[in-house]
């Protein structure tokens, strides 16, 4: 993006910002108090694990924050390639690490899942600006720590919100760039009141044409944090969601189209009845999900802290499509005789429907003495989905309702896991890691395209290393590390429903560079073997090289 203004007032004293040529200051630098990383603890690694990772604050994230997605905000990060449908860095956006795709990258926000339970792929159109409610992130490289949700093969991508800040504050800001993208977004404190309690929040809108033909994006977004702390104590209470309603751009060109028309977009063509070529309107991804999360922690001694989590998702919405000539079957109209010719397919508008919940648990203990440190943890997860379809206007429609539905399947997904991990330093220079977890998933639906399905997964992943420091900035490290995830849907689908495993040997060499903005891992060279178990025989051996990026 070309421009952005930035404006920082006091609290109820809003006006509205100017365009800055130079970098706009943090107004609210130094008023943040990171007491809170005690959520995403039991799932990040330090430099004495032996796991791949970069550390992101967001002072580092802040400079490039101008309303894109965290995908795209980690496009700099070594091993990382991102998507965007649209071309703009908002709406449907996606992420690759190390070549893998999202379904095998695990996210997290303050240690609870992100990753859609059936799809297991991270939506990130269903959250737009939300790294202006992130404290920091830490992207783990390959199969990484235990966590909670489905197994990392590419990545572990866990994120912190924001922290409270001690001062009262109010702050809007707005970006201005190509393809008509424009974002603003309010966000306030109330500081912390008797010094115990704060109350902060955001409201962000984005709205752009997209690169891509027609690829729209109208998205809306909340964040409202309630948090109150004393000595040993820090409940936060949080609730924040979107709204995204985005012109479908997800089909893609062929090569030729691609030099010749490289913003053409398939989405919604037609013919009309004089066969002109048409593109519908309304060809529309329109979905609404709100997340409220409650987290508590408590020290307990000196050695001792617990963490506990509930959360609850909520989510709904359609993509609507232009067809033409379907069949009359596929709807269950029955056939027409128009002006004496039998009738059996017809144009129409159709909407598919995902209405779904996903609620649990997550927690942890950690005990941290001197050379030790301990991690108990764990979690689990429901999912409840409904699919189905609505035909909201046909050319031909037989005698069927507007509100009919020509589908109507339900999936159900349990998720349960335990785990240790274990950091153990054996002096100045040598520390051990290891990390054993169990994890038992559910799944059931009854999809046309699925089948019937009742499968139950067992997996255990143990994992362990041995890291050797060099001097502050580098280290070397030697670790195994096992994952297993189960099919997700589209596997059901194309039929292919089996578990995939993976073992994973490495050895390498970082170089850290650490400071008061957080702690960023290059890594110089790395050298991994993998034995990847696909439907129970085929294997894979591949290797793979950071090269250092500043």
């Amino acid at each position: 993006m070309k421009y952005s203004m930035f404006a920082t007032m006091a609290l109820f004293g809003l006006t509205m910002g100017s365009f800055a040529q130079q970098q706009p200051t943090d107004s609210l630098e130094g008023k943040k108090v990171v007491l809170d990383e005690v959520f995403v603890s039991a799932v990040r690694v330090t430099k004495e694990s032996p796991v791949t990772f970069s550390n992101l604050t967001k002072e580092q994230i802040k400079p490039r924050n101008l309303g894109q997605d965290i995908p795209v905000l980690m496009n700099f990060l070594p091993s990382v390639v991102t998507t965007s449908d649209a071309g703009a860095g908002v709406g449907y956006t996606g992420i690759r690490v190390r070549g893998s795709d999202a379904t095998r990258v695990n996210v997290t926000i303050n240690g609870i899942p992100y990753n859609d339970a059936e799809s297991q792929g991270t939506f990130w159109v269903n959250m737009p600006d939300f790294a202006s409610s992130t404290e920091s992130l830490q992207l783990q490289r390959g199969v990484g720590t235990s966590t909670n949700g489905a197994g990392a093969f590419g990545a572990s991508l866990n994120l912190l919100t924001d922290g409270f800040s001690r001062d009262a504050y109010a702050q809007i800001s707005s970006s201005y760039g190509s393809f008509n993208t424009f974002r603003r977004n309010i966000k306030f404190s109330t500081g912390l009141l008797n010094d115990m309690v704060e109350i902060s929040g955001r409201l962000s809108r984005i709205n752009s044409d997209g690169y891509i033909d027609r690829a729209s994006s109208d998205l809306d977004s909340y964040f409202l944090q309630g948090a109150y702390k004393d000595d040993n104590t820090l409940i936060k209470a949080l609730l924040f969601g979107g709204h995204e309603i985005t012109y479908q751009a997800w089909y893609g060109i062929d090569a030729e189209t691609l030099r010749t028309n490289r913003t053409y977009n398939p989405s919604g063509i037609y013919e009309d009845e004089n066969g002109n070529t048409q593109f519908y309107e309304n060809e529309v991804d329109n979905y609404k999900q709100d997340h409220a999360q409650l987290l508590w922690n408590e020290q307990l001694s000196d050695y001792w802290s617990t963490n506990i989590a509930l959360h609850y998702t909520r989510g709904r919405g359609f993509f609507e499509q232009y067809r033409e000539d379907d069949d009359f079957s596929t709807y269950g109209f029955e056939t027409l005789n128009v002006d004496g010719e039998e009738v059996n397919t017809t144009d129409l508008i159709r909407r598919r429907w995902l209405d779904n919940d996903f609620y649990g648990t997550v927690f942890s203990a950690t005990y941290n003495k001197e050379n030790l440190n301990l991690i108990f943890g764990g979690g689990w997860n429901n999912y409840e989905g409904d699919h189905f379809g609505e035909v909201i206007w046909a050319r031909f429609a037989s005698n069927s309702d507007y509100s009919e539905r020509y589908y109507d399947d339900t999936s159900k997904k349990s998720d349960f896991n335990i785990y240790s991990k274990v950091n153990y330093k054996l002096n100045d220079r040598w520390s051990l890691y290891g990390d054993l977890q169990y994890r038992t998933v559910g799944y059931q639906a009854n999809g046309d395209d699925t089948g019937l399905v009742d499968d139950t997964f067992n997996f255990f992943n143990p994992k362990a290393g041995i890291t050797y420091d060099l001097n502050r900035n580098n280290n070397f490290y030697f670790s195994y590390a096992n994952a297993s995830r189960e099919p997700n849907r589209n596997d059901y689908e194309n039929g292919s429903p089996r578990p995939r495993k993976i073992g994973r040997l490495g050895a390498g060499m970082a170089l850290y560079n650490t400071g008061c903005s957080g702690e960023h891992q290059y890594i110089l060279y790395e050298i991994s073997g993998s034995i990847g178990v696909d439907r129970g025989t085929e294997r894979r051996w591949g290797s793979s090289k950071g090269q250092y990026r500043g």
